[in-house]
């Protein structure tokens, strides 16, 4: 669409200044009501829930107060201690037991559980934690009826004693009314309570009857461990003489046959066949070259022989030779042919040459026995080849009895390793204490009473802590003027809303945290934050995400999602996180999308992703001389289709670049290459880049925090983007915080996950 007519679709300044409704009536730092509309106490209820801890601090305080007066009975303390006991499929030893079907389905666990909560209630086990605890000489447990310890003769003191039956019946009953015991739902825990007027003796009750019970189920384990002990000597004795006889077998076949090595890749006969095969290799290469050495040499040309030994004599006759020739040439010139001095130079120069012709004889007779002989160890050598690989055969025939014999003793050996592996392990587990009970939490002594519960008496403490935190929260909320819902924004700008952001903390709490595959991250919970659509694609606020690439790319208001600039008013309001998370939720649906990091003085997408900065938007501006941007891109392991241009070195005049023709033809060639371009600016009201940028954006998406900014910088961010006729799509309310008063506008949402987790939990278990 031609920008005059985004003109036109743009409401003026003026008229949205017009169309803006007082911020009267209602309470101070209440939702802007229109004027038409009557405050009623519904209307004030957000602001309760807003300063819901200042509320409950408030009466904590009040019922800490009335606490102080109320209780007045003798409190009963009750020790609590858990443990758990794990499913029985593994024998001590660890061989697993032929009876255990290692079944773990719900009526299987429901049996387990119930079983052990019988036999920590059961009477025995009652009867000795009585005994070790002296219970029935503890006045405060026994009552009137307790015998005092220095009563009983010196004898019984300190000993275990009999109790008689009657007095130790009434003892167990009074041990189990104060003795509860209950299973954790879905987890094999069990919760052990025990309550007594003695705090300390609350704890010793439950600390004895956990060990009294693990005592027990030790025992009946040990008998056990001790038969799987010396069955496993037995077989471990056995095993041994089968080794001992695989072992004999292999050394004499290896002797028979010689193999001598360590095995049959290292003997002697695979060793000499490879070092004849070396020598043959090197007598051919020595045959060849005095095969070509006699064959020149059987040219006779002297030259030829002076060059292949030049120590030779035939290099000092022809030098002779030469000599006498210039002689002979010199005196022919001034004397006649029968000059006695020409003659005696003749005589010379053929004596000379005589030599020369019996020297280049003998050197051919001598380079052809070198020959000769060369080709004779040739032959030897290749014979004895020949045979050495008539003996590997031989061998190899043999190496497979031998590896049979040799993985024979192999697998004996390593059986014989695993039975006396096991051996020592039972012997261990023979004076250790081994049990699949395992303590969770022990019992402490409680420092608070759990009865009597007299919320009765803190009725009026608790009306008058309410009192007082309505009326503080109210105060506090006057001295806010931040934006906390939709409505606010609407009433501020009369701007569409795109997409409501949770707060991130509630979605990490929700799924296990992952980061995508970065160098190393700065802050896990920063990067994860920052990638959470990535990392959690099924969370709360990945959904929040993929709800504003909805609203992006069905736009009603005509405006292009081609070239899409992510501003804010302030910094800190989370326009990076939403830039990155638009990316990927884009690139998730197929579409190839580039990430321009377009503030260059604080580089927020750089540090969150951890991407290196030596190239980016500042270079390409910069340097004319970088002819392909693409080599500025990086990418993102996890999002295939996402290509993120980082800002590069920090520029000295950013502003200037951003402004410059350069940058409007970058934005230009990078738009058939990508489906939609996502460019992350700085705050409007700090700098005037996102001003300059608006102009080169066919939209603008401009981001608010929650709680943090405040009306007027949203009224100010919105009236210089509407100054220079910016294409603002939307406002994107991020951080809102769905279990806060606004949370009518998530509630449902944050409901739809959690009855799919509780359905998915239940499904799994």
């Amino acid at each position: 669409m031609d920008p005059e007519n985004f003109r036109t679709l743009m409401p003026r300044r003026d008229e949205l200044q017009a169309s803006r409704p007082a911020e009267g009536g209602g309470f101070p730092g209440a939702y802007p009501l229109p004027a038409s509309h009557v405050p009623s106490l519904w209307d004030y209820w957000p602001i309760a829930l807003r300063h819901k801890w200042t509320i409950l601090s408030a009466m904590l305080v009040a019922l800490l107060v009335g606490a102080v007066v109320s209780f007045s009975t003798t409190p009963v303390y009750e020790a609590v201690g858990r443990i758990v006991i794990n499913r029985e499929g593994a024998d001590t030893a660890g061989l697993k037991n032929s009876d255990s079907s290692g079944s773990d389905s719900s009526d299987d666990y429901m049996v387990a559980m119930d079983t052990q909560t019988h036999v920590l209630q059961s009477d025995a086990i009652a009867k000795l934690v009585i005994r070790r605890l002296s219970l029935d000489s503890d006045p405060g447990f026994a009552g009137k009826g307790a015998v005092p310890t220095n009563a009983l003769p010196a004898a019984a003191q300190g000993q275990s004693r009999e109790i008689e039956p009657h007095r130790e019946a009434a003892l167990v009953a009074k041990f189990h009314g104060a003795l509860q015991i209950s299973s954790i739902p879905r987890t094999r825990l069990l919760e052990i309570r025990f309550s007594s007027p003695d705090p300390a003796l609350a704890a010793r009750a439950v600390n004895t009857l956990i060990d009294t019970y693990i005592e027990q189920n030790y025992k009946t384990r040990l008998d056990a461990t001790v038969r799987t002990s010396d069955w496993l000597a037995q077989q471990l004795s056995e095993l041994q003489m089968k080794v001992e006889e695989s072992q004999e077998k292999l050394v004499r076949y290896q002797k028979e046959h010689g193999i001598l090595g360590i095995d049959e890749k290292e003997n002697i006969i695979t060793s000499k066949l490879d070092e004849l095969n070396k020598e043959l290799t090197a007598a051919e290469g020595d045959r060849m070259q005095k095969e070509s050495v006699y064959r020149l040499a059987s040219s006779g040309e002297p030259d030829l022989l002076s060059n292949i030994d030049p120590s030779s004599p035939i290099v000092k006759l022809r030098s002779q030779e030469e000599d006498l020739h210039r002689q002979l040439a010199q005196a022919s010139v001034h004397f006649q042919p029968t000059y006695p001095k020409v003659e005696e130079l003749n005589q010379q120069l053929a004596a000379v040459q005589a030599d020369i012709k019996a020297e280049v004889t003998r050197l051919a007779t001598k380079y052809q026995k070198d020959y000769l002989a060369a080709l004779g160890r040739e032959k030897l050598l290749r014979a004895s080849l020949e045979n050495q690989k008539t003996e590997e055969n031989r061998l190899n025939e043999s190496a497979i009895e031998y590896s049979l014999l040799k993985r024979d003793v192999d697998s004996n050996r390593q059986l014989y390793e695993g039975l006396l592996q096991k051996l020592k392990e039972a012997g261990v587990m023979t004076g250790l204490r081994s049990s699949n009970v395992r303590i969770v939490d022990p019992a402490s002594a409680p420092t608070a009473p759990s009865s009597p519960n007299i919320p009765r008496n803190l009725a009026m403490s608790l009306a008058l802590g309410l009192a007082g935190g309505l009326a503080l929260a109210f105060i506090l909320e006057s001295r806010d003027n931040t934006v906390h819902s939709l409505e606010q924004v609407r009433m501020l700008t009369a701007l569409p809303s795109l997409a409501v952001i949770p707060f991130a903390s509630r979605s990490s709490s929700r799924s296990p945290s992952s980061v995508l595959s970065l160098p190393h991250a700065k802050s896990l919970s920063q990067t994860a934050a920052a990638v959470v659509s990535a990392t959690r694609p099924k969370s709360e606020v990945a959904e929040a995400y993929r709800a504003l690439r909805t609203s992006i790319l069905l736009s009603r208001t005509g405006r292009s999602a081609k070239v899409l600039m992510v501003t804010s008013a302030l910094p800190q309001e989370g326009k990076t996180t939403t830039s990155v998370n638009l990316a990927i939720v884009l690139a998730q649906q197929g579409a190839r999308v580039l990430l321009i990091e377009a503030d260059m003085r604080r580089s927020g997408i750089s540090q969150l992703l951890q991407l290196k900065s030596e190239m980016g938007l500042s270079n390409i501006l910069a340097d004319k001389t970088i002819p392909d941007p693409e080599h500025a891109f990086q990418s993102i392991a996890d999002v295939p289709n996402l290509r993120v241009l980082p800002a590069g070195p920090v520029a000295l005049h950013p502003s200037e670049m951003l402004a410059s023709p350069r940058m409007r033809d970058l934005l230009h060639s990078l738009e058939p290459e990508f489906d939609h371009i996502i460019i992350d600016t700085p705050p409007v009201l700090s700098v005037t880049d996102a001003a300059l940028l608006s102009a080169l954006a066919d939209s603008t998406l401009l981001v608010i925090r929650a709680g943090v900014t405040s009306r007027a910088a949203l009224r100010r961010a919105h009236d210089v983007l509407a100054h220079v006729d910016a294409r603002i799509m939307g406002v994107i309310l991020n951080a809102a915080d769905f279990n806060g008063p606004d949370r009518y506008y998530g509630s449902r949402y944050g409901s739809y996950y959690d009855d799919s987790a509780s359905a998915v939990a239940a499904k799994r278990d």
